[in-house]
């Protein structure tokens, strides 16, 4: 008769939670744009964030000229306390879909036009809408970064 082998039972490891070091007051909303010039349009998410007192934070990065900033940000996100983000970019639009390659966080993208914007910014929109599976972005109306505001306080509430 043969023995056979012992094996060692081990319990699976907690799973992992948020980090404890993240600050009780720190921003629940990212709000990103690929230029300084998306700033003013972008500013109607805040407005909505800052009147329902949902702490955010702003960032201009661009997901064509410093990816490794875009990517490194959203990899940090959840780890920061961050639980939206919002993004806003014009032309290719690829700030949005950048982002939600980067993270499990949810990813609402805001199109926006400018004066170079092909056909009043539908390049935008078919950009942000028109996603990959499994790189998934809610996409709100052109220029409607409020709208983004409104979205992510429901996912925040759900």
């Amino acid at each position: 008769m043969t023995e056979q082998p012992q094996t060692e039972q081990t319990t699976a490891p907690e799973p992992l939670t948020q980090l404890e070091a993240t600050e009780p007051d720190a921003p629940r909303v990212a709000i990103i744009m690929g230029s300084q010039s998306d700033m003013d349009t972008m500013s109607g998410a805040a407005k909505v964030l800052d009147e329902a007192g949902v702490r955010h934070e702003t960032r201009v990065m661009s997901a064509h000229r410093d990816p490794e900033t875009v990517a490194d940000y959203c990899k940090n996100a959840r780890m920061r306390g961050l639980q939206v983000i919002i993004a806003g970019a014009g032309l290719s639009a690829a700030l949005p879909g950048v982002a939600a390659a980067h993270t499990d966080l949810p990813v609402i993208g805001v199109p926006l036009s400018s004066r170079l914007s092909a056909a009043g910014g539908l390049d935008a929109l078919l950009s942000v809408a028109q996603m990959p599976p499994g790189v998934p972005v809610a996409c709100v109306g052109l220029d409607n970064a409020k709208n983004a505001g409104h979205l992510a306080l429901r996912i925040l509430r759900a």
